[in-house]
């Protein structure tokens, strides 16, 4: 029976694994983060031994050089011998960058945020002031405007934040720079956990500039406002925020939690796993790389990933492709050796398909110099829309994976220049575009401009909590603790955000759509000549 988009999605880590993390989860919960700080030593100076007969010594002997020529009188004088002036470089040593170290509680003392935690207004440094970035924001910031557009000529009111509820995990509100949380349901793992630390660390990068604003949020897979139930100019849907959507639904996409690491896989905070994915990248060039699609996942989780592995090397066939099935519960067993994504970039090309909705994977794919295969997605996130097919990836057929997948690699294997350009353009699109600073940013400009729209007042509900990064940080253990310290933002901007670009207008959109839609049939049209060709040698 198919499951009910209103119910939980489906856990993309199997059961038992789960059973593992529970003892790490209650040592994120009751432990304590404490940090013990070291002073600094020092070194008396060495005692300066002078005596009235080495002066005198001394002197007799500068007078005499002095006297025969060999060395300029004018070097004690403090004139010069020469008509030029001497060069004289300083150094303006730059003030020091303002930091927010965590502030933990001691002993038993039970965890709180701090007073005047950081300041909440744009002079949070008057030796540092702010400053305009001068740079406009990656082009796929222009679908925050899309996202936002079905309530830009209604506003948002209460009413449509309350009905939002009814799937979300959490509430979030903003409140002169502070943040409070009201939570109603446990999310998968801790999705919901590192998706508030995100959003808190927003505020120690921005500080004070975020409006007030109050938010659902969804944290499971699939969307779950369906356009077709919201139509008409006063429908009114509910604006709900989630990590993807599709055409059919109306969810506001947000960054996903893993970019703060996913505890629970071991997978690293974004800014540490790009360095390392990089350094991967770098290890085996591109033309020295198995010539075969590669992919390694959780098949169990959706019947797409199930028929992709029909697509295995067989006795039978050979469709140019090395799949490989995840054993989750082994690799937390051994310890995730065999698990490290910068490990994964040894093939010429990578397989991303789905999971029960969109996956977290598919950035870790795309950072790889090999060619994305990108089976043919439903979902999307918040930043696959301003990449283009056959210039960041090669579009690959949901319904024949097969046949599809073979003439991809067949046609890079007989094109390797333009395959590799492909590779090359998707890494440096997620080195570049997607770096943290945008991530921010992109959070920021979203926030900023849902806030624009809201037609009541933000107010602090009874049920919530204030939430700082100590409330969240000092009490973790483990690899909570140390990805929530790794990915801490420890300094507040000097920079504004980068310059929100303006939305699409109806017939550039449309001819972006158009042509992303041209090339995938141009890449279908290519595939069919090939088989037909194929066909008739056989």
């Amino acid at each position: 029976m198919k499951p009910s988009p209103f119910s939980d999605s489906k856990v993309s880590i199997k059961s038992t694994m789960k059973r593992n993390n529970e003892k790490q989860l209650s040592m994120f919960y009751d432990g304590g983060l404490h940090k013990h700080l070291s002073g600094t030593g020092w070194r008396p100076l060495k005692k300066r031994v002078t005596t009235a007969s080495v002066i005198f010594f001394f002197f007799l002997l500068v007078s005499a050089l002095v006297f025969l020529g060999w060395i300029d009188a004018s070097i004690f004088l403090g004139g010069s011998s020469s008509t030029e002036k001497p060069i004289i470089r300083t150094t303006e040593k730059s003030p020091k960058k303002q930091e927010f170290p965590l502030k933990c509680t001691k002993g038993n003392e039970t965890q709180t945020c701090p007073i005047n935690y950081y300041p909440t207004t744009t002079t949070h440094n008057p030796d540092r002031p702010i400053s305009s970035s001068n740079e406009t924001c990656p082009s796929y910031f222009r679908w925050i405007h899309e996202d936002l557009r079905h309530w830009k000529h209604t506003g948002i009111t209460r009413d449509m934040v309350e009905r939002a509820r009814k799937t979300a995990h959490f509430r979030l509100v903003i409140v002169d720079g502070k943040a409070y949380v009201e939570k109603y349901r446990q999310s998968i793992q801790t999705r919901d956990m590192f998706s508030l630390w995100g959003i808190l660390q927003l505020l120690r990068l921005y500080p004070g500039r975020l409006p007030d604003l109050e938010l659902m949020f969804d944290c499971d897979d699939r969307p779950v406002v369906q356009s077709k139930d919201f139509r008409g100019p006063n429908a009114g849907p509910p604006p709900l925020f989630r990590y993807c959507s599709d055409r059919r639904s109306l969810d506001i996409v947000f960054p996903d939690w893993s970019f703060w690491g996913w505890a629970e896989i071991n997978i690293r905070p974004w800014k540490s796993l790009l360095e390392d994915i990089k350094q991967g990248n770098s290890r085996t060039k591109w033309k020295d790389r198995v010539p075969y699609a590669y992919w390694k996942g959780n098949p169990s989780v959706a019947p797409t990933r199930n028929d992709l592995l029909k697509c295995n090397v067989s006795n039978k066939d050979d469709w140019n492709t090395r799949l490989y099935t995840q054993d989750w519960v082994q690799e937390s067993k051994q310890g995730y050796k065999q698990s490290n994504l910068e490990d994964q970039c040894t093939h010429r090309y990578k397989i991303y398909v789905e999971g029960w909705a969109w996956s977290v994977s598919e950035k870790y794919i795309l950072a790889c110099d090999s060619m994305t295969l990108l089976i043919r997605p439903r979902y999307y996130d918040f930043f696959i829309r301003g990449m283009v097919p056959l210039e960041h990836y090669w579009p690959i057929r949901d319904n024949s994976k097969c046949t599809s997948l073979k003439f991809a690699v067949e046609w890079g294997n007989n094109h390797t220049q333009k395959a590799q350009a492909i590779g090359e353009a998707a890494s440096n699109f997620i080195q570049e575009d997607l770096k943290m600073d945008y991530i921010y940013d992109y959070m920021f400009h979203l926030l900023n401009e849902y806030a624009k729209l809201l037609k009541f007042k933000p107010s602090i509900p009874q049920g919530a909590v204030e939430l700082c990064s100590e409330m969240m940080a000092c009490p973790a253990k483990g690899t909570w603790e140390k990805f929530m310290v790794e990915s801490m933002v420890k300094s507040p901007s000097d920079l504004t955000p980068c310059t929100l670009p303006p939305p699409y207008d109806p017939s550039s959109l449309q001819g972006f759509l158009k042509r992303k839609d041209k090339s995938i049939k141009e890449v279908e049209m290519w595939e069919n000549e090939y088989w037909k060709n194929l066909n008739k040698k056989q």
